[in-house]
């Protein structure tokens, strides 16, 4: 199974991107800004191609284990990405819910006050995003291209 992350647009400290599944569109997905340098819980994934696993472990996992317990079967990980760890696919609305991990939803809104991009009905768009790929993440059939539509302004 193929993913793609084409990142579409950027506020003051947000990336908005579409995410597909074997060319389909599947939700949006919001990141942290794109930076030339790292800073720690507040950068963008860098442009390239990642092999996609289950992590068991951490406060995440047993919080979503609790939450989703009929879905729930290890956090979606992004692996190998350099100078990151732990980054997850996961739930929530605004870039101060990142840490530099995807969040997703199914659709977004710019805020005119922060000039920065929010994803909603996040937990819904999780659900369906991991169902349609739990299968294979766990087989280790997925891997995730990350591409930018746009100039970034970093």
């Amino acid at each position: 199974m193929n993913m793609l992350l084409r990142r579409v647009r950027q506020g003051k400290n947000s990336t908005l991107s579409e995410l597909y599944c074997n060319g389909i569109f599947q939700c949006y997905v919001l990141e942290d800004r794109i930076r030339d340098v790292k800073v720690k819980g507040r950068t963008c994934i860098p442009i390239g191609k990642y092999k996609l696993g289950i992590n068991y472990w951490g406060d995440m996992n047993t919080r979503y284990k609790r939450d989703f317990p009929e879905l729930h079967q290890g956090m979606v990980e992004i692996k190998n990405v350099p100078d990151f760890s732990m980054v997850y696919i996961h739930i929530g609305n605004t870039h101060a819910d990142t840490s530099g991990c995807l969040l997703v939803g199914r659709y977004f809104h710019k805020n005119r006050e922060s000039g920065d991009y929010e994803v909603y009905q996040s937990a819904q768009a999780y659900k369906e995003l991991y169902r349609a790929i739990i299968g294979n993440v766990k087989k280790g059939m997925v891997t995730l291209h990350i591409e930018q539509a746009f100039v970034s302004k970093s």
